[in-house]
Order: C-alpha cells, then structure tokens, then sequence
C-alpha cells in the first residue's frame, strides 16, 4: 500500500520525516513520499533535505520512503522550471498543488503544470474537459484526497477521469497523526466518492507500474 502525497515540518506538517514514515509503516503502508511544499524561495533547501532523508532511510525498512516535492501556489509559469531542478536535484514524485477549490489558486495552474514533468495533479478542483484529457494524454495521475476541504471536488475529478481515460491516484496530503488514515479507510474512501472496487484495483495496479518504472529510472 501506498501514501504519496506526504508533509512534514519541512513545510507545513506537523512531525519529523522519521516520525511520518514510522506512523505510515504502523497503519500498514509499504511505500510513501515525502512532498513537501517549494516555490523558488525553498526549493532548494527543502529538496536537500528530503534527499538526504530518504537516501540515509534504512534498506531493510518495512516501508520505503522516496523523495518527492509538491510544487505549491506557483506563478503558473514557473512549474515547467521548478520541475526541471527537482528532477536534477534527485526528486522522484513531483506533484503540483492543483486548484483546489478551498484556496486561492492561480487560474491556469492545472492547464501550466500538466504541461511540466509532473507525476501527480494534487486536489485538481472542477478540472475542465481539456485538461483532463490533458493528464490522460501525457500519464499524469489526477488525485483523489482524503485532505478535508480538497476532497470536495473528488467526485467531479472521478467522472471526468471516466470520461476521458486518465488515471487517478488515492492519497492522504497529511500534515499531522490524525490525516494518516488506514489503507481500508482510503479505499473505503473511494468508494464512497462512487468508484467501484475494478477502478480501484486498477489504481492500485497503476500506481505499482509507476513506482517499479521510477525505481529504475
């Protein structure tokens, strides 16, 4: 099972990276990714760190911890950049913070970072037609939240995914102990947004194609 779309007090999660990847083990998971908030004021420090982290977690852990980075209320024109630098600096999962429709998001971020070497459009909000066919066309996994306030649209992003074949993926965007939920909660939580237990078998096993190509890239 895997979480990949985690905070830390790298940005504006509560715990230590250690203290994330021990309380995602213990519920269950075997994979997560550390993605801390960037724009250009931190990215460099924080992709330092999270590299350094994952690269000193131990092997022979029960859950593997990868390095990521959520690209956050950027100047739309800056995704294609930012994601350049982290795929450089060694970043794994790079996920853009999609518009939500509970913060002010730049329009035109969801269209701009679909076009940049993203993996995951975080909490995408009313995604409109063109850039859902966008994420299908280029791979780009639309995100299902458990996140309260984000998870309003989860329901739009499903049916758009249907309509248009793009892939979806579940995550928690934890911040502090109490947004880790179990794995059973996760998939219960897709299913109460309306997707049946083929879609979710198909996530899963879309995600663990993506994980075994990055893990050889």
């Amino acid at each position: 099972m895997y979480n990949l779309h985690a905070h830390t007090f790298l940005s504006d999660g509560d715990l230590l990276p250690s203290e994330v990847a021990v309380r995602y083990q213990d519920k269950g998971y075997t994979v997560i990714a550390i993605t801390d908030h960037a724009d250009y004021s931190n990215i460099k420090q924080v992709i330092k760190s999270i590299v350094e982290f994952c690269r000193r977690w131990p092997k022979d852990s029960h859950i593997k911890v990868l390095p990521g980075i959520e690209l956050t209320h950027l100047p739309p024109e800056q995704f294609k950049p930012l994601a350049s630098l982290a795929r450089k600096k060694g970043i794994k999962i790079i996920v853009a913070h999609g518009e939500t429709p509970v913060e002010p998001v730049a329009q035109n971020t969801n269209h701009l970072s679909l076009l940049a070497n993203i993996d995951i459009l975080a909490h995408p909000g009313l995604i409109s037609d063109e850039d859902t066919k966008l994420a299908a066309k280029r791979g780009i996994f639309l995100e299902i939240t458990s996140r309260h306030g984000h998870n309003q649209t989860n329901t739009h992003v499903i049916k758009q995914a249907r309509k248009f074949g793009a892939k979806l993926i579940l995550n928690h965007d934890s911040h502090s102990p109490q947004d880790i939920i179990s794995p059973e909660q996760l998939i219960q939580l897709g299913k109460d947004c309306g997707l049946t237990q083929t879609e979710i078998d198909k996530i899963y096993q879309d995600v663990k194609t993506f994980l075994i190509k990055i893990e050889h890239s």
